[in-house]
């Protein structure tokens, strides 16, 4: 797993990208923070970020990719 620091630098990387562009890939977050970088939770949090961010991810194919509406578990953020 990365460090706490360098993991957090690679999220912000990807926000500045995807805010700047407006979308992001799969293969551009996978390759920022591999999978097994971050747990499923945390993972569900920075797709479901991105979107409320209005970054749309995108997978191979082009497609946009739904991010579910609760993270691993059941609880949704916020009230």
């Amino acid at each position: 797993m990365r460090g706490g620091s360098e993991s957090h630098e690679a999220r912000k990387a990807l926000f500045q990208l995807g805010i700047r562009r407006g979308t992001l890939t799969l293969d551009e977050i996978d390759r920022a923070l591999p999978p097994g970088s971050l747990s499923p939770s945390e993972r569900w949090l920075l797709f479901y970020s991105l979107r409320a961010a209005g970054v749309e991810i995108r997978d191979r194919g082009g497609s946009s990719v739904e991010v579910p509406r609760e993270p691993p578990g059941g609880h949704s953020p916020g009230p």
